[in-house]
């Protein structure tokens, strides 16, 4: 996991890392973005998982 790729949301710039998952919103830590399902809303603001990039480190 140490090359998991995360994603920000183009709304309110939340991050989601991989490492981390989002357990508030049941996605355990190791899920790759990937593999959310589609009906993923960002847990800050709401947006989709559409609407998230991927960040470049």
């Amino acid at each position: 996991m140490a090359n998991a790729k995360r994603y920000r949301c183009l709304v309110c710039e939340h991050i989601y890392d991989p490492r981390e998952g989002d357990p508030g919103t049941g996605i355990a830590p190791g899920t790759a973005f990937e593999d959310i399902s589609d009906d993923w809303y960002c847990p800050d603001c709401g947006a989709t998982k559409a609407d998230f990039e991927p960040i470049e480190d």
